[in-house]
């Protein structure tokens, strides 16, 4: 085999998998995704050049969110688009978890607790931002789930790409420059009580759900210990340091908004029974190094963090909400007198942004470098 892919090893083990184990209809989606992403199984687009009538054949992608060979284009246009987004002001990224033993029961309860995430997140960054004590204004900021950790283990946590400055009530910037205006501490402390408020609420309201390893939850002892273990730990918010330059603002965005738990880079080796993959070892400075599982165990741990249906994982916030941004930032603009940075691909076709990204020419042909006449569709194949 060449280098392995994930679609490789859904090929190799999945029907081992679903032997084993049950199969929600979003993870089924996506791993019929993957073993017929660019297979012909979604149509084809093929082309004949005009000069020496050579045939092209181009097989459609399944463009699903968590297939990792689709999601380098929408990355760059996503990114390309949030040029128009960036102030010459200091950003923060800030990460925001919680612990370990609230794991089974928020993946009890994906689409309820994902959004208690963000909600107590964005909760905790307005409330402190807006305090006269901190900064005393309103600011931007992104913020984008990510469910894993390097060995793909369940790992539920908030990326936030935080705006380090902001409007005052009376439609004045203010910043306090390089250093980050936040008491870590209190971070944590105010986004401790705002999660475990929802979470509370959502439990007297009986609207969650226990099964696998919370079904020990369902009882209202057990779970009361659940909460006063975790009023009594110390959440740990991390913040990183600014970024230099607004296109270090938009090329750290990229490594976030798009990432899925695994790339095909990190595989290694695969063989009859076992898949062998890079990751992280953070014990010893995030050095990386070679962890090898199962064949089903790597596919279980990658559909854990399928996403709910039409969820929504890169949310904006603040002077970045849709509905008030252009005028939000162009206020921004003129009282930081900086230049508006523009998008380069808007109004391209993706022939021209996949010539401007990667000097790719899908119009000419590979033999002669003649032009390659408009494809013709291939309907997909029912798969």
């Amino acid at each position: 085999m060449d280098k392995p892919t994930v679609q490789d090893i859904f090929n190799i083990f999945y029907s081992a998998y679903i032997d084993k184990y049950p199969i929600s209809p979003a993870q089924a989606k996506v791993a019929r995704n993957i073993m017929n992403c660019k297979t012909g199984a979604y149509g084809a687009n093929v082309s004949i050049c005009e000069d020496c009538g050579s045939v092209q054949i181009h097989y459609n992608s399944c463009r699903n969110r968590c297939c990792p060979m689709c999601q380098a284009v929408p990355k760059e246009i996503w990114m390309d688009a949030r040029r128009e987004d960036v102030l010459d002001a200091p950003y923060f990224h800030l990460v925001f978890t919680v612990p370990d033993i609230l794991n089974p029961v928020i993946y009890s309860n994906q689409k309820l607790l994902y959004d208690v995430l963000y909600h107590a997140a964005s909760a905790t960054i307005s409330e402190l931002t807006t305090d006269p004590r901190h900064l005393g204004a309103k600011v931007g900021y992104i913020c984008i789930l990510h469910t894993w950790g390097s060995e793909m283990n369940f790992h539920p946590h908030i990326h936030t790409i935080l705006l380090g400055g902001g409007l005052s009530h009376d439609n004045k910037w203010k910043d306090k420059g390089e250093n980050f205006f936040l008491p870590i501490q209190v971070i944590s402390k105010v986004f401790r009580a705002k999660y475990l408020d929802e979470l509370k609420k959502l439990w007297k309201e009986e609207q969650l759900s226990f099964y696998g390893t919370a079904k020990k939850f369902r009882n209202h002892y057990v779970f009361k210990e659940l909460l006063d273990a975790c009023y009594s730990m110390e959440w740990v918010p991390h913040c990183k340091k600014t970024f230099n330059g607004a296109q270090s603002v938009i090329n750290y965005l990229g490594k976030y908004t798009h990432r899925i738990a695994i790339s095909n880079h990190r595989i290694i080796r695969v063989d009859n029974d076992t898949v062998t993959f890079l990751v992280k070892d953070y014990r010893n400075d995030g050095c990386w190094k070679e962890l090898t599982i199962s064949g089903v165990e790597f596919i279980r741990r990658f559909l854990m963090h399928v996403p709910p249906k039409r969820f929504v994982r890169i949310r904006h916030y603040g002077l970045l909400c849709s509905r008030t941004k252009k005028k939000n930032l162009t206020l921004c603009r003129n009282i930081l007198g900086c230049q508006k940075y523009l998008s380069k691909l808007r109004g391209m076709e993706m022939p021209e942004i996949l010539e401007h990204l990667y000097g790719i020419k899908i119009c000419m042909c590979n033999v002669c470098g003649g032009h390659l006449g408009k494809p013709q569709i291939r309907k997909p194949l029912r798969c």
